[in-house]
């Protein structure tokens, strides 16, 4: 099996694999806690935070692979950025953002000249 048969779910403190054609449970790991999960599937491993600490699991067997307690920023909410997520659509979106940003500051600096 590969990665990219299964989907990653945060749930109630733990990631679940499933396999995509079939819905069955691959694999479940109990991360920590009972709140949210944020994941991240990446080079074949999934990166999730939860109860303020990261974790990596290897995406086919859900084998814990290192953990990071992040001590001393408390237990809310993270995200994880990594910069092999961007998409295409992503790509594109910030390359127009940029764009614009500096047709701003070329638009501000003709005015701020006349």
């Amino acid at each position: 099996m590969k990665a990219s048969e299964l989907i990653f779910i945060g749930i109630k403190g733990s990631v679940v694999a499933l396999n995509r054609a079939t819905g069955q449970q691959a694999w479940a790991t109990r991360l920590k806690g009972n709140g949210f999960v944020n994941a991240v599937v990446e080079r074949g491993r999934v990166l999730a935070s939860c109860s303020g600490e990261i974790f990596c699991l290897d995406a086919l067997t859900g084998n814990m692979l290192w953990h990071n307690q992040l001590k001393g920023f408390g237990v809310g909410l993270a995200t994880i950025a990594t910069e092999g997520q961007m998409n295409d659509r992503q790509t594109a979106v910030l390359a127009e953002q940029q764009r614009n940003e500096e047709a701003a500051a070329s638009s501000a600096a003709v005015m701020a000249a006349t």
